[in-house]
């Protein structure tokens, strides 16, 4: 299971650079570019961004930090997915895409001093992100589910057992 996790943020961190290298050396000469659109509503364009900060530009400029501490998240949750791989492939696999999420923007951030950002929604205002964000939210919306959800039903399953044993 360790092997095939490490593949999978191997694999989600090389898509996410690989995408980034393209926004780098194509959409960034021209800026923005249509990429979804029904008829004239449009719905996701590709919009080249350098964000020096975190989560919705938040802490701009605050590079080693954000390096420091997602360095720190990343080590953390290598050891949580293998501490955990036994126990939950679920639980393993989402912080497999917590880690790949991090480690993607972390090289960019050690690269350029800022991560690079292309999709932008244009059905609503909302932040310009990346891949790798992407890698994240999933991650963070799976645990929610697994907290939520999993988790209660092990706990009662667990007690259970140990009540009859």
């Amino acid at each position: 299971m360790a092997f095939l996790l490490v593949g999978l943020i191997a694999v989600l961190v090389a898509a996410d650079q690989i995408i980034k290298y393209w926004a780098v050396n194509t959409l960034m000469p021209v800026g923005t570019m249509d990429f979804i659109h029904i008829g004239d509503l449009k719905i996701l364009d590709l919009t080249y961004l350098e964000n020096t900060g975190a989560i919705f530009g938040s802490m701009s400029g605050q590079r080693w930090f954000l390096v420091g501490f997602t360095s720190l998240v990343i080590i953390g949750g290598i050891i949580f997915m293998f501490m955990t791989a036994k126990k939950s492939k679920f639980l393993s696999t989402t912080v497999s895409l917590f880690v790949a999420g991090g480690m993607g923007n972390l090289i960019d951030r050690m690269r350029f001093g800022y991560v690079v950002d292309m999709f932008e929604i244009k059905l609503f205002r909302f932040a310009i992100f990346n891949f790798a964000d992407i890698c994240v939210t999933i991650a963070f919306a799976l645990m929610l589910v697994y907290v939520i959800f999993v988790e209660p039903k092990k706990s009662k399953t667990e007690k259970g057992a140990e009540n009859n044993g």
